[in-house]
């Protein structure tokens, strides 16, 4: 449902080749929309109803105009709202909302590696949703281990390794679903790098026939990752077959072409952006000229699905997508996602106000609610302390309002024990934060190390926030001479022509630091504190206290839990205690 008026400027309508694809990926469960007045939010105020209605509308003009039209998703569907996270005790997760992805006529789907972080998550899918697609679900590269009917267990391909299929014009697809070289899985799952899968027997059986063209899905960006890999590997067999690439992981708007045949599209996160290609097939089958393609990235609401669908407010629904949205609202009460914890009196955000300030998200969680919080019930809440966390424990921004169970989820989801050495003095201890910040050559290589660590888990801020950063450098004065357009995404990605659907102005952007702290308490520099941190940065932080002294060398087992509350619990006790 529509949450503000939106005045949409669209560049033009989607252009209908004879061959289109949307694309969707990275929802992590934003399936009832964005939900919040304040702009961007009312952009992507879609939900998965009105998505269902656009695209069985788009269908029906695919038929009307005899083109194809396929529906395709890269994955990752679990980890970021109430919807997929707020689940009761014995629940899994996602397990209730992908119930409603079920209902899309999805062509092809992909796994992302949050579908590979908890065993059960995974096994889930592998038992209940996976089937529903009817072998079109694909993991290429990635297996689990179940048992067989002999009791023993075997490691198996989560989906599908690949799917061939003929669509509605007879054109003949052979896709596959490739996840990046992901090392975050849990136990009794596996991933294989993708420079191994594509030396396969099974891979080099799989695209040995050449078809009409390749429609590649996979959990891998577009830019700068393993995707030429498989590219170049399907190009060596055929030299002209059209090749189409659905990407996803960077939460970014993408789009690159390795070749005049082909075309490589990352479609954003969140449910902000819906993607569409469209290729001209016939006019180069049979010779080796270009392909004709088209992009677009649309802002995900009624407006963006009425203009393109040509219809109206009172005639947009389809029964199936009302019926989508009732469900997903019925599960959002039993999940009791509108909780309220208190009323949030502003804005608050990651990266459009800078760091520190009023209107920082990082500075309301680390110098307010996380000292507030671990102050409950704890015994050493009256000895003086800094608190240490990384910025990227929060994901996403609070805004004025009710601050609810499903926007504690949203904006701070990661479960981390807050961990404490007690007796540093503050002296030593104060030094922590700024040289986490500002390590020198040698911890800079640990961190470049760690941020390629990082990133193999699955941590992708790195790079959504340096394509943000350039978003907004790139802006300039154009931002003072588009004010009368709403703040949104303004795209630059490798392929010719316009991209994004909707002219806006880019949102402000303000780099943060990796390493947050609470404000220092008024002690002299012999006084002996707590230095309390999250478990995730503990390797780092010991290294760093073990460079600025030299009286002790700490390891884990000078180290303790200073808290049972959570690093994701903390904005909700803050909301209960300060903003009621």
């Amino acid at each position: 449902m529509l949450l503000a008026p939106l005045t949409l400027l669209a560049v033009a309508s989607v252009i209908l080749g004879d061959f289109n694809v949307i694309h969707t990926t990275d929802t992590h469960g934003w399936l009832l929309g964005h939900q919040k007045l304040s702009f961007p939010e009312p952009d992507y105020s879609g939900d998965l109803g009105d998505f269902s209605s656009f695209v069985a509308h788009m269908k029906q003009i695919a038929i009307e105009k005899d083109v194809d039209l396929l529906l395709v998703d890269s994955g990752d569907l679990h980890d970021g709202t109430g919807l997929s996270d707020g689940f009761p005790p014995g629940g899994v997760d996602a397990h209730d909302s992908n119930k409603f992805m079920e209902m899309l006529p999805y062509d092809v789907m992909s796994i992302g590696n949050h579908e590979l972080y908890i065993y059960a998550d995974t096994l889930d899918m592998y038992n209940n949703f996976i089937p529903n697609l009817h072998g079109r679900y694909l993991s290429s590269n990635a297996n689990i281990t179940v048992f067989n009917e002999e009791g023993e267990p075997v490691s198996v391909p989560i989906g599908n390794r690949f799917t061939k299929f003929t669509t509605r014009k007879g054109r003949r697809v052979t896709s596959l679903g490739v996840l990046y070289d992901f090392t975050g899985n849990d136990v009794n799952t596996t991933v294989q790098f993708v420079e191994d899968m594509v030396k396969e027997q099974w891979f080099a059986e799989a695209i040995a026939e050449e078809p009409d063209l390749f429609v590649l899905v996979g959990h891998m960006p577009v830019s700068y990752d393993h995707w030429p890999t498989v590219f170049d590997a399907v190009r060596a067999v055929h030299p002209l077959a059209p090749i189409l690439i659905f990407g996803g992981h960077t939460h970014i708007r993408d789009c690159q072409q390795y070749d005049g045949r082909s075309m490589a599209l990352e479609s954003g996160r969140y449910m902000e952006t819906i993607g569409w290609i469209g290729a001209d097939l016939d006019a180069a089958k049979g010779n080796a000229n270009n392909i004709s393609f088209t992009r677009r990235y649309m802002d995900q609401n009624r407006v963006t699905y009425e203009y393109h669908t040509g219809q109206s407010n009172f005639t947009f629904d389809t029964s199936e997508g009302r019926n989508i949205t009732y469900g997903l609202q019925e599960l959002a009460v039993a999940f009791d996602l509108a909780y309220m914890y208190g009323t949030s009196p502003q804005d608050y955000t990651i990266n459009e106000n800078p760091y520190p300030s009023n209107g920082s998200l990082l500075s309301l969680f680390i110098e307010d609610a996380v000292p507030v919080a671990l102050a409950i019930n704890n015994t050493r809440a009256s000895i003086p302390n800094i608190m240490i966390t990384n910025s990227g424990s929060q994901r996403f921004n609070i805004f004025a309002g009710p601050f609810t169970k499903n926007d504690q989820l949203t904006a701070s989801p990661f479960t981390d024990s807050f961990l404490y050495i007690p007796n540093i003095t503050f002296g030593v201890a104060s030094q922590v934060l700024p040289a986490l910040n500002q390590a020198g050559a040698d911890e800079r290589r640990k961190r470049s190390e760690w941020d390629t660590e990082l990133w193999a888990k699955g941590y992708v801020d790195m790079r959504f926030r340096a394509w943000r950063e350039e978003m907004d450098r790139r802006a300039g004065i154009s931002r003072r001479e588009s004010q009368n357009l709403t703040l949104g995404y303004v795209t630059q990605d490798g392929c010719p022509g316009a991209g994004d659907d909707t002219l806006h102005t880019p949102l402000p952007y303000y780099s943060v630091p990796d390493f947050i702290g609470s404000n220092n308490p008024n002690v002299t520099d012999d006084t002996p504190i707590d230095l309390v941190f999250v478990d995730f940065i503990e390797t780092q932080l010991l290294g760093i206290l073990n460079g600025l002294q030299s009286g002790k060398n700490y390891t884990s087992a000078d180290v303790d839990l200073y808290s049972p509350i959570l690093s994701n619990e903390a904005l909700g006790l803050y909301a209960q205690a300060m903003w009621n």
